[in-house]
């Protein structure tokens, strides 16, 4: 949202409302500094509503257009609001005590440590070397150590660790980089770790695993080009081959790993620090990233990451060392296992059997919040996952509607909260299939409300009736809004696009309930609103074994065998499959449910070409898939469209030949599949006279589809709209329910 200024003509006095994250950034010094520079008086102060300040002199106009140019790194200015005021005749410039009311601010997200703080890092005659929790008001913990608003020290968990007089006169100094930082502290008043840095690498170059306790939560560490030590990890975690991230010790250390584009490097290195997908070298240990083409890389974002590996690289004197290469790489993981959310406590007991050394400290994590995971596609980054240094920044939506709490779905799930025109999406929660996730999910929703500080006047969910997150919705005594599944995905991108008129809409997925009972996943929509139109689907197939054949895609491309009218070749096909030949007399019977899903589609594809028959983790084969792909190509013919439905069994039967190489066919696969969306869209476009369309669902992570999609529809003179704020997968779909349950509940009103 950009901030809206009105200046107040000829006024020597002014009200002025800063709205939006301006708390705990360092913004009343800010203010007060250009007070003192354009020699104005009156007053700074906290408050309920973000930013209030009184002001008087001859150069208004000029202090109030530096509040939006100068703002400080992490502040998030959503409006400034002037009012005029009879002069007083101030000449001094205060900061006043916080005021009470109403919350109606934000708190900011989590920020890496800026390049001030690292350089009193390895400053020996800084107070602050070698302390692994150096930070100001540039940087640093935000969300995940607050507890309540207003963000003042109090309300944190940095509350048990009293100031001492160094870092009291600090605290107190507008001058000071570190006036009112919260979490301020050094190595004589604050939080201390429980184990040594030099200990800590030593474990790690000797082939060991490390629980590190972070801002969000603990990860596992260990060395990455170390095979031994990453099977390891993967047998402990009992996580057979979902990828793993690595941190680098900076931008030095990135070349030997990835190819990085600029826009990866912006993104990589930006204060919010996430996880960035870049195509790999392939020199790290093969356990790393089995089977894909892109390897996930961080920069450190604590001091604490910072100083293991100054250590790794000798612990030499000053800061040159970060420009040039370490040689150690480290997989850094989530604390978890078994689908259950990041580790914050208790780790001794929870990670005796993974780690063999957990390494923590005394500052409590208030707030579990797992790496954000993006990439660049289509030329700027969309979200996998949307968690710490983001969370809970809110969306803006197109326009104000009544507060709904959505909660989402089961895969993926996140939470969003409607303020005005704010949508806070919480950060990525998980699963809901464990008792700990859904208790981790029942606190998001506990604690985003408080901080949000609004009563919901009704709760959307899906229509699933069986989800964790529907039963919680219905327990809540709420007004109920139940959501499509793919209309949510479809809302979620036009609210973040600002929006509201109406638009199509691709949405390929693995699965959501559709509103005739079926089980929906490639779906050509018509959105208006609170209210859509399907206007087609992909060609169901038949999903054999039901839940089983999202595990298991040799049964997917069964169910394309016997579509063909192949059935007869199943069980030699996959004679490796015990259930091979009773899940072809089954088929043949026609004894299990049909589903268009396009991740069902993507599973058919890669059990045909023998890329993947079993999968350990969700999206696997398609992911896979996609790692084959160096030029998408079109098969001619490889789809019809008739009465809205998008047929790819010509696709599927020249895949079903045995002669296909599986790179061959993973490239025909991609680009088929692009141009006949394509096709797709632009008769709905003519049909409707729509020509903006929103490309929606976990499907659309696929780089290679939604670059080659993308292209095609510009080429012909449509609008394509990607998922950027959130992801477009199910971790955007709470955002989409929240947009479409206000705009009903205001129909109402």
């Amino acid at each position: 949202m950009q901030p809206a200024v009105a200046l107040v003509p000829d006024a020597t006095r002014a009200r002025v409302r800063v709205r939006g994250a301006v708390q705990g950034v360092g913004f009343r010094p800010f203010v007060y500094h250009l007070a003192q520079r354009y020699r104005l008086g009156g007053f700074v102060a906290n408050d309920a509503e973000g930013v209030l300040i009184e002001v008087e002199g001859v150069a208004l106009p000029e202090f109030i257009a530096a509040l939006r140019s100068e703002a400080p790194p992490l502040a998030r200015v959503d409006a400034i609001e002037t009012e005029a005021l009879h002069a007083r005749g101030d000449r001094d410039f205060d900061i006043a005590e916080t005021r009470g009311g109403a919350v109606t601010t934000r708190i900011g997200a989590d920020a890496a440590t800026c390049e001030a703080c690292l350089d009193d890092l390895f400053d020996p005659a800084s107070r602050f070397h070698l302390y692994p929790f150096v930070n100001c008001t540039h940087c640093g913990p935000r969300y995940t150590l607050t507890q309540r608003l207003p963000y003042d020290r109090a309300n944190t968990s940095m509350a048990k660790f009293a100031l001492c007089a160094d870092c009291a006169r600090d605290y107190g100094d507008p001058g000071n980089r570190r006036f009112h930082a919260e979490p301020v502290a050094c190595p004589a008043c604050g939080p201390r770790l429980d184990h040594s840095i030099a200990g800590i690498v030593a474990r790690l170059r000797a082939g060991g695993i490390v629980a590190l306790k972070s801002l969000g939560g603990y990860h596992l560490l260990c060395d990455a080009a170390n095979e031994m030590a990453v099977a390891e990890l993967r047998r402990r975690k009992g996580r057979d081959a979902k990828p793993f991230a690595v941190m680098v010790a900076s931008e030095a250390s990135l070349d030997r790993l990835v190819e990085a584009s600029a826009a990866e490097r912006a993104l990589l290195s930006s204060v919010e620090r996430s996880v960035v997908l870049m195509k790999s070298r392939g020199v790290l240990a093969p356990s790393v990233a089995p089977g894909l083409g892109a390897l996930g890389v961080m920069l450190p974002y604590t001091p604490l990451h910072h100083l293991i590996f100054h250590a790794a690289a000798g612990s030499p004197a000053g800061r040159d060392w970060q420009r040039a290469p370490v040689d150690l790489v480290l997989v850094a993981t989530s604390a978890n296992g078994g689908g259950d959310p990041i580790v914050i406590d208790d780790a001794e007991r929870k990670l005796a059997g993974v780690a063999d050394l957990i390494v923590g400290h005394d500052r409590a994590i208030v707030v579990r919040a797992d790496d954000s995971v993006a990439a660049i596609i289509d030329g700027a980054p969309s979200f996998v996952r949307r968690a710490r240094g983001f969370a809970p920044q809110p969306v803006a939506l197109p326009h104000a509607v009544p507060p709904v709490l959505a909660v989402g779905a089961y895969l993926k799930n996140t939470v969003s909260l409607t303020r005005g025109r704010e949508a806070f999406v919480s950060q990525h929660i998980g699963d809901l299939a464990t008792a700990d996730t859904v208790r981790f999910f029942e606190h998001t929703v506990e604690h985003l409300t408080d901080l949000v500080g609004v009563t919901p006047a009704a709760i959307a969910h899906d229509l699933h009736a069986d989800f964790a997150s529907t039963r919680f919705a219905e327990s809540l005594g709420l007004p109920l809004i139940a959501v499509q599944h793919h209309h949510a995905h479809v809302a979620s991108i036009a609210a973040e696009h600002g929006v509201a008129a109406p638009l199509l809409g691709i949405v390929l997925d693995g699965h959501g309930a559709g509103s005739d009972g079926g089980n929906w996943g490639g779906e050509l929509l018509r959105v208006d609103g609170a209210r859509f139109a399907r206007l087609g689907h992909l060609r169901p197939l038949a999903l054999p074994g039901g839940d089983a054949a999202a595990r298991e895609p040799w049964r997917m491309a069964a169910a394309a065998l016997h579509a063909l009218g192949q059935g007869r070749a199943i069980a030699a096909r996959f004679a490796d499959q015990p259930r091979a030949a009773a899940l072809a007399a089954m088929l043949a019977n026609h004894g299990c449910a049909t589903t268009t899903s396009a991740g069902r589609l993507f599973d058919a594809a890669a059990g045909l070409l023998g890329v993947c028959a079993t999968q350990s983790y969700e999206g696997q084969a398609a992911m896979q898939l996609e790692a084959l792909v160096k030029c998408p190509r079109v098969l001619g013919g490889g789809w019809e469209i008739g009465a809205g439905t998008l047929d790819l069994s010509p696709l599927l039967a020249h895949l079903a030949t045995s002669r296909n190489d599986p790179r061959d066919g993973a490239e025909l696969f991609h680009g088929t599949l692009a141009a006949a969306l394509a096709d797709w869209a632009v008769q709905a476009a003519e049909q409707t006279g729509l020509t903006t369309i929103a490309l929606g669902g976990g499907c659309f992570l696929n780089r290679v589809l939604s670059e080659d999609l993308a292209a095609r529809l510009r080429a012909r003179g449509l609008t394509p709209l990607l998922a950027r704020q959130v992801p477009p997968n199910d971790g955007g779909l709470s955002l989409g329910q929240a947009w479409i349950a206000g705009q009903l509940i205001a129909e109402t009103e």
